[in-house]
């Protein structure tokens, strides 16, 4: 089991290595645990009595799923497909019983579902769609965000972006000023923008569920 050291960011992630020809997609990215509500810290527990607890075995991860920063281990490993993010303050250990320690903080029942999960997975059983989980007009309307933030930066007016990113809705030159097609292009553009800058980080943190 190796690792790398790193340093801690400011915006929450690591100064991991990373190569530069990748996208995100393709490499893992690793969070601090108080910035992302759905890692999930552990312990070494104290097995007593006639329970039988699941294990949790991170030996067999690589360099890509196991890294050491200043304030401990951080791994992520994948069961049946789902993805799951871990952090412990000392090195893990092989096949070891673990116990899950959380903040009654305003977090807490993200936390408490992104364990579940996490035990779900270990005894083999379906995760389920995690509580935070985007809603596909959310996804869409992030990922439209983004391309109008591209297409702007790139000199495009706001009438050639609508015309690529919506076709179906073909507005004329005279009635453009005024239309709401505008006005929701707009939006996107600047939604784009607060993404880029440090909007992204709320995507990281569930929204309350207060009413």
């Amino acid at each position: 089991m190796s690792a790398r050291v790193s340093s801690f960011d400011s915006n929450g992630g690591w100064f991991f290595a990373a190569d530069p020809g990748q996208s995100y997609l393709e490499q893992t990215i690793f969070w601090a645990p108080e910035v992302l509500a759905t890692v999930i810290p552990v312990r070494p527990a104290l097995i007593a009595g006639p329970y039988s607890p699941v294990r949790l075995d991170l030996s067999n991860l690589d360099d890509g799923q196991l890294r050491q920063g200043p304030d401990g281990w951080h791994a992520v490993m994948h069961l049946r497909g789902v993805e799951h993010r871990i952090w412990c303050k000392e090195a893990p250990l092989v096949s070891a019983a673990y116990t899950v320690e959380y903040p009654l903080d305003r977090d807490f029942e993200f936390r408490v579902d992104a364990g579940r999960r996490l035990w779900r997975g270990l005894n083999g059983r379906p995760q389920g769609a995690p509580l935070h989980a985007l809603s596909v007009y959310r996804r869409r309307r992030l990922a439209l965000a983004l391309r109008a933030l591209d297409a702007r930066t790139d000199g495009a007016t706001y009438r050639e972006i609508a015309e690529v990113l919506l076709p179906a809705h073909r507005i004329g030159k005279r009635d453009w000023r005024t239309h709401d097609l505008r006005s929701q292009i707009v939006r996107l553009v600047k939604t784009g923008f607060a993404l880029a800058q440090d909007g992204y980080r709320a995507l990281l943190r569930p929204p309350s569920r207060r009413k």
